[in-house]
């Protein structure tokens, strides 16, 4: 064996055992990191798994306390609530009436855990008889005509006590519109975390089963972002963030890290990465399989969306990784 060897740099020190790995790591997960989607749908008794969501249930009301007791209990701080009503309108009425769905559920969640952070996801698709996320106009979705209702849903969430607006619309102008509606409502310190780079996405489909909010005509293309734009999303951004966004949501996130880090570098306000259900599904499908370790390909996919630079993941892996992450 030769000895004499040089010219070489022996990176291999640094990984000599897990603790001197743990102990040079760049990059941390902890459960601080992590957002939880739930679906609340109206009725009694109901806890349905989303067929194509494994491990993902619809949830209503009078069992909802049970589901934040278990986050609260691993230590999961935040939640996005994603509601599912029984009737739906031309207007989707049920996103901003005092009786909606998530502003029940909010109250009701605030009441017993006040300091669970609560998103509120403000669209109107769930709530739109023909699922476009605004309002209808000759066959098109309307822009402007969208955004008084979604200022509408978003101080009736506030008003309910969510402590984050999260727009997932993609309407043009709607962080102004809200931003505008909140404080003349005097929620001035209600930060609002925008889907500022929210791509036209095939990922989203077991989405639009748990939230039956599946387009009735159409798509989505001419508000959501096209895959292939890079530089649009800088802009869609840089508007947010000029019209009040406090956080910037990247939705998808896995097929988009090169989008989450652009954000990144550009912006200083918290980014958020949205591991989206075809991500989860995917994971999901090939874990009952038994093709790959469930654990550590749900870990190594989270840590890339932080090395990425998200400070946040909105993610269905939630509760599975704080209890990996609790171990």
């Amino acid at each position: 064996m030769m000895t004499d060897i040089k010219g070489f740099a022996r990176h291999r020190r640094l990984r000599s055992s897990a603790s001197m790995r743990s102990l040079v790591r760049e990059t941390q997960l902890s459960v601080d990191d992590l957002i939880y989607p739930m679906f609340v749908i109206e009725g009694e008794k109901l806890k349905r798994e989303v067929p194509s969501m494994p491990g993902v249930f619809q949830v209503s009301l009078d069992l909802l306390l049970n589901e934040v007791t278990e986050l609260d209990e691993l230590g999961i701080k935040a939640m996005m609530l994603f509601g599912v009503p029984k009737e739906k309108d031309e207007q989707g009425t049920g996103a901003f009436i005092e009786t909606g769905i998530v502003q029940e559920a909010t109250r009701l969640i605030k009441a017993e855990f006040p300091a669970m952070l609560i998103l509120a996801d403000t669209c109107l698709c769930e709530y739109t008889s023909h699922g476009h996320c605004g309002v209808i106009h000759r066959h098109e979705v309307d822009n402007d005509a969208s955004l008084d209702l979604l200022a509408k849903t978003a101080v009736s969430q506030a008003k309910a006590g969510a402590d984050i607006i999260a727009p997932s619309n993609m309407m043009d102008g709607f962080v102004t519109v809200i931003r505008q509606a909140l404080d003349e409502a005097g929620f001035t310190n209600i930060p609002i975390m925008s889907y500022a780079v929210k791509y036209s996405s095939s990922f989203y489909g077991p989405f639009r089963d748990a939230a039956d909010s599946t387009p009735q005509f159409g798509d989505r293309k001419t508000y959501q972002m096209d895959p292939a734009n890079r530089l649009e999303a800088m802009r869609e951004a840089k508007a947010d963030v000029e019209e009040g966004a406090d956080f910037l949501i990247v939705k998808p996130a896995l097929s988009y890290l090169d989008i989450v880090r652009e954000v990144r570098n550009q912006f200083d306000v918290p980014v958020v990465a949205y591991n989206v259900s075809g991500e989860y599904s995917m994971v999901k499908a090939a874990a009952q399989n038994g093709w790959i370790n469930e654990k550590e390909l749900v870990m190594e996919k989270l840590l890339s969306m932080k090395r990425a630079g998200a400070n946040l993941i909105i993610t269905y892996f939630a509760k599975d990784a704080a209890k990996w992450l609790n171990q």
